[in-house]
């Protein structure tokens, strides 16, 4: 009887569609919740409001300072475990994946850096002089769950090498998001914090170069590492990252697909329910007309496709590239195009750069409306695609 049970839900949670299908439930629950009934402030206000009664960033118990908010333990100390998640499967490609050569990695890479440069500049056209600026790298993300969920409803029309193409630019995206959290969203360095991190990443190496298996000294050293990089003025979800590029080759994959159930199904679901518990103000329109809307919205469904495009262009068109196997251009451009589902690492983003919670919102909602407009054209255009063999030629 038990068995009857859960061989639906393992089923369900081994499909690729299964992360998005979760993740759009929990967003549309999460914005019915703050908009509907006698309970929509209180189901707004309960993600931050403070463990102490304040509205202070850090709860202080001894001499620990730790976050002061649910949703502040969601997105510094369970997004850590996302990010150590990304960060494994960021090593595993740069050691034995698609990035671990100079010719697999050159198309992925500068499509990549093309589809995070021209949404970046996309935003900063719309925004500049603006005090919305600091938001210029909320568009420049890519969420991979649900580029490859979308991916995966097409079947054969999605040729597998694009697949592969687009978890690689994905990855490469994550990582350029990191580099980004960490140099532009931090707030002012502690020399004593930055100093403990350093040495805690100096034992964590010794433990690898002593060829110890990762297991409970890693944890520990783990746990410190977030808590220094957390009192360091650095982003603390940078220390998931760090962790994951100090673990043993040889146990990426079991710790990824340890890690993959509970970081896919109760970290990120608890992330979209604290992060889009979001007021509709009543000028929705109006609040949706501005700079910032139209920066996120165009650099999301425009400024991808339009950067990964001309990038993998140029190489192909110089040689220094080819385009994935059995796809040719048009199968390309679909996949740029799905490449803008920002969702995740967007609103993400968005809490980091803006201080104001209305500014914030109006930001989440731009990303949840940019983010569908590039599931529904992505998937129409490569439903639609001709299913010709690829050809490196246009």
């Amino acid at each position: 009887m038990l068995a009857k049970l859960i061989h639906p839900f393992l089923k369900f949670v081994n499909d690729s569609r299964a992360i998005g299908i979760t993740l759009l439930a929990c967003t549309a629950i999460s914005l019915i919740a703050a908009n509907c009934g006698f309970w929509s402030s209180g189901y707004v206000d309960g993600w931050s409001a403070g463990f102490d009664g304040s509205a202070g960033h850090h709860l202080h118990i001894g001499f620990l300072s730790l976050p002061n908010s649910p949703l502040l333990v969601i997105n510094d100390a369970l997004m850590a475990l996302f990010f150590f998640l990304a960060g494994m499967e960021i090593k595993r490609e740069l050691v034995c994946g698609e990035l671990a050569s100079i010719k697999k990695s050159l198309l992925p890479v500068f499509g990549a850096v093309g589809g995070m440069l021209v949404p970046a500049l996309c935003f900063a056209l719309f925004n500049k002089g603006t005090s919305f600026i600091n938001g210029w790298a909320i568009p420049t993300a890519t969420d991979i769950a649900f580029t490859l969920g979308i991916a995966s409803l097409l079947g054969k029309r999605v040729p597998v090498a694009l697949k592969i193409f687009l978890t690689a630019l994905a990855i490469i995206d994550d990582l350029g998001a990191i580099i980004v959290i960490a140099i532009f969203y931090g707030g002012q360095l502690q020399a004593g914090y930055l100093l403990i991190c350093l040495l805690t990443v100096g034992l964590l190496w010794l433990l690898n170069y002593q060829k110890i298996p990762f297991g409970w000294m890693h944890w520990i050293l783990g746990i410190l590492l977030w808590y220094a990089m957390f009192n360091s003025g650095i982003h603390a979800t940078v220390a998931g990252v760090v962790l994951a590029l100090l673990v043993p080759v040889k146990q990426l994959e079991r710790l990824e697909l340890k890690f993959h159930l509970p970081v896919y199904f109760i970290v990120m679901p608890l992330f979209a329910l604290a992060n889009t518990a979001i007021r509709l103000p009543d000028n929705s329109l109006h609040a949706l007309s501005g700079s910032l809307s139209w920066g996120i919205i165009t650099g999301l469904c425009i400024g991808k496709p339009l950067g990964i495009c001309t990038a993998c262009y140029l190489l192909v068109r110089k040689k220094w590239a080819v385009l994935p196997s059995s796809t040719n251009w048009y199968q390309l451009a679909g996949g740029s195009m799905l490449a803008g589902i920002g969702f995740t690492m967007s609103i993400f983003i968005a809490t980091l750069a803006f201080d104001d919670n209305n500014v914030q919102d109006i930001a989440k909602i731009s990303v949840l409306i940019a983010s569908l407009l590039a599931m529904v054209v992505g998937y129409v255009w490569l439903f639609n695609s001709p299913p010709s063999p690829a050809s490196g030629k246009l």
